[in-house]
């Protein structure tokens, strides 16, 4: 049941703050640098040792891990045991889905909605897992044809990969420190 009126909904909708202030050329650099390592590292291992064989280790959810893990390295949502945490648990439930649904859009809407909901639950919220859980119900063949190796490579293995690469950029730096904590 719906127990807000339209008006307060109307009002929530303007925003309770403003956007946050810009960042400088050092954050922005810090930042590009941690991301062109981190999905380098994946997509040379990918397309330089994997690509004649049954295995990837690129997924486009990566992309969204970098966001976080190289720029927005103080969030919650990017700290270690919510990237390699929320992938494993995401690339559990979408390759389940995709086992067990016959339904592709139901499967999609479960793998996504699931990986959510065990997220929260494990408390490793990472939001580009819920486009590994997709991935693993749209993927490709190649993607299917993994199964539930799919949960190991690519995803534990560049999650993992990725997670390296930011500890070591994100702490170069003088004004950065990752992660906030591990656990």
């Amino acid at each position: 049941m719906i127990t807000i009126k339209p008006g307060e909904f109307f009002a929530k909708l303007k925003g309770r703050s403003r956007s946050p202030p810009s960042v400088g050329l050092d954050e922005i650099f810090w930042s590009w640098l941690g991301s062109f390592l981190g999905i380098a590292a994946v997509a040379y291992i990918s397309y330089q040792y994997l690509e004649t064989t049954d295995l990837t280790m690129i997924i486009g959810s990566f992309g969204a891990s970098a966001v976080l893990i190289y720029a927005a390295i103080t969030s919650p949502l990017a700290q270690p045991r919510n990237l390699v945490g929320g992938h494993v648990v995401s690339a559990m439930i979408g390759v389940a889905a995709y086992q067990h649904v016959s339904n592709l859009w139901l499967a999609s809407a479960l793998a996504v909605s699931l990986a959510i909901a065990f997220m929260h639950a494990t408390r490793t919220l990472h939001p580009p897992g819920g486009a590994t859980a997709l991935i693993a119900v749209i993927g490709s063949d190649k993607i299917h044809a993994l199964g539930y190796t799919y949960i190991l490579v690519p995803v534990a293995s560049g999650a993992v990969i990725m997670l390296v690469i930011a500890l070591m950029v994100n702490n170069l730096a003088k004004r950065r420190s990752y992660p906030e904590y591990w656990l």
